[in-house]
C-alpha cells in the first residue's frame, strides 16, 4: 500500500513527492524501494502488487522497474485501507484464484530482515493451511503511545496465536501497563491471509463496499478498468481495513516478534534510526556545523551547509522550496503548521 502523504514529515514529504518514494534515512534507497528488497527474499517481483493513488503510478513504475504494469493499482482518491485491500484482492482472485497475500505499508522500516522473512513465512504457512487472518505483532520495546496494540493472552514470540483484542493509541500510564503485561504488541499493519478468507470476512464485515466492487469486477483486467474505477471506487466507505475487519472477525491471529520495527511516522522516530554525533546530533545529505547545539535532526540536500548555534531538540527540514524549524517536543503540531502551505 502505498498511497499515503506523510504529512507529519513535512516538509520532506509533501503530497507530490510522499515520504514511501524518498530516501528519508540516507541510505540510497526510498522506504518503498526498501520493502521491496525485504519481500524479495519471499517471492519474486513479478508476485508484487502495488495500489497507489493515480498521480504516483509513475513514480511506483520508476522505483519498482521490474513490477508488473497491471498490477500497480492506481486508487482515483484515497480511501482508506479496506476498500484498498477489497480491490486488490478481487483483481488478484480472478488471476490466482487460491492466492496467499500479505498486505504492507510501503513506508515502515524492519532492521531485522532475516527475521523478518521467518515471520512472513510463518503466517503464509498457516494461513495456507488455516481460514484465519494473520497480524504482525512487534514486541514492544517502550510504553509507546502512538501506536495500536494487540492483545494476545497466549502469544508465544514467533508462533501464530489467536488475538484476545485490538487496542486504540493508549495514554501512557496504560502504555507501561501493556508493557509490564507482555502480552500486548504494537500493530504493525501487516496482514496475512488467504484471498478467499479476506473477500468472505469483508463481505460479512464491510458489506457496503463489497457491493460496490461487486459493480467494478466486472471492469477488472480489461480497457476500461480505470474508467469503471473512477465510478465506483468513490462510493466506497472511508474506513480502514482495522476497523472494518479485524475488530470484528473471529478468525484473527497475530504473530509476534522483534523485528527491529518503526512507522517512520515522525521527525522524531526518523532521528532514532539515523547514527548521531557525541552530542545527539542526526543528520542526513547536509555538511552540517552544530556548535553548542545537541539532541537535534538536520535534514537537507546533500549540497547544502548547514550551521545551527544553540539548539537543543530541534528539527531542521531543509528542502528546495521549504524549511521547518520545530522543537522536537512540538512535532505533533507539523501536520497543522504545514496546511495550506
Amino acid at each position: 500500500m502505498a498511497g499515503g502523504i506523510g504529512s507529519r514529515l513535512w516538509p520532506a514529504s509533501t503530497p507530490s513527492m510522499p515520504k514511501q518514494f524518498i530516501d528519508i534515512l540516507g541510505v540510497g534507497k526510498s522506504l518503498l524501494q526498501l520493502t521491496v528488497e525485504r519481500f524479495l527474499a519471499l517471492a519474486p517481483i513479478e508476485n508484487f502488487w502495488v495500489v497507489t493513488s493515480s498521480r504516483y503510478e509513475g513514480m511506483v513504475r520508476e522505483q519498482i522497474p521490474g513490477i508488473p504494469s497491471g498490477q500497480i493499482l492506481q486508487e482515483p482518491e484515497a480511501r482508506n485501507t479496506a476498500p484498498c485491500i477489497s480491490y486488490a484482492c478481487r483483481k488478484i482472485r480472478l488471476r490466482h484464484p487460491d492466492a496467499n497475500i500479505v498486505v504492507t505499508p510501503s513506508d515502515a522500516l524492519v532492521l531485522e530482515k532475516e527475521k523478518f522473512a521467518g515471520v512472513i513465512s510463518e503466517a503464509l504457512s498457516y494461513t495456507a493451511g488455516e481460514k484465519a487472518i494473520v497480524t504482525v505483532g512487534i514486541i514492544p520495546s517502550r510504553p509507546e503511545t502512538g501506536y495500536g496494540y494487540i492483545h494476545s493472552a497466549d502469544a508465544v514470540p514467533g508462533k501464530v496465536s489467536p488475538v484476545s483484542e485490538f487496542r486504540e493509541k493508549p495514554d501512557l500510564a496504560t502504555a507501561k501497563a501493556y508493557l509490564a503485561d507482555g502480552g500486548y504488541f504494537w500493530n504493525a499493519g501487516i496482514f496475512v491471509f488467504s484471498v478467499q478468507t479476506m473477500l468472505s470476512e469483508l463481505r460479512s464485515y464491510a458489506p457496503s463496499i463489497e457491493s460496490v466492487i461487486d459493480g467494478l469486477e466486472p471492469f477488472l483486467w480489461t480497457a476500461s478498468e480505470n474508467d469503471a474505477l473512477k465510478e465506483f471506487f468513490p462510493k466506497c466507505e472511508k474506513i480502514s481495513i482495522d476497523y472494518a475487519v479485524m475488530e470484528k472477525s473471529s478468525l484473527i491471529h497475530v504473530i509476534a516478534s522483534d523485528l527491529g520495527w518503526s512507522d517512520l511516522g515522525s521527525w522524531g522516530s526518523v532521528k532514532t534510526h539515523i547514527p548521531s554525533d557525541g552530542e545527539g546530533n542526526a543528520v542526513v545529505g547536509a555538511r552540517v556545523r552544530l556548535p553548542d547545539t545537541s539532541n537535534s535532526i538536520v535534514y537537507a540536500p546533500s549540497g547544502k551547509t548547514v550551521v545551527a548555534e544553540g539548539l537543543d531538540g530541534y528539527i531542521i527540514a531543509d528542502t528546495p522550496d521549504r524549511l521547518l524549524i520545530c522543537r522536537l517536543s512540538d512535532e505533533q503540531h507539523i501536520k497543522e503548521y504545514s496546511e495550506g502551505l
